[in-house]
């Protein structure tokens, strides 16, 4: 399976958050999955940190990478391709970082690990 991780899973998997479902740490950690962090969810956590929103351990720069990395978990850019994929979307969620990342599933044929239901409203797999 090739799994994009949302922001707020990513965040518990690193943490150990009780709110991140078994079934969704178990894929993180099967290493037959490819699993994946976005730029956008960097760019979100790095934005909610500045904000105050978000306490993280390291400045995020350094914690979030380092964590991605010492999870196995892959960097996914953010290209033109997929931001094309906005123009085909309808406006069901508001939330911008999600819509980017429903875009990014939709271009790499990604399943998306989220607890967020809104998302599950469009045509990507959600897990």
């Amino acid at each position: 399976m090739r799994i994009l991780l949302d922001t707020h899973i990513f965040l518990w998997f690193i943490s150990g958050d009780a709110q991140l479902p078994t079934s969704v740490r178990d894929a993180i950690r099967d290493l037959d999955n490819d699993v994946y962090l976005s730029a956008i969810s960097v760019w979100e956590a790095i934005v909610k940190y500045q904000l105050g929103k978000l306490p993280l351990p390291e400045h995020p720069e350094t914690y979030l990478p380092k964590q991605r990395d010492l999870h196995q978990i892959a960097s996914l850019a953010l290209d033109e391709s997929s931001v094309l994929q906005l123009a085909k979307l309808p406006p069901l969620h508001r939330d911008p970082f999600d819509r980017m990342l429903i875009c990014q599933a939709l271009h790499n044929n990604l399943t998306i690990a989220t607890v967020d239901t809104a998302v599950s409203a469009y045509p990507v797999s959600v897990m």
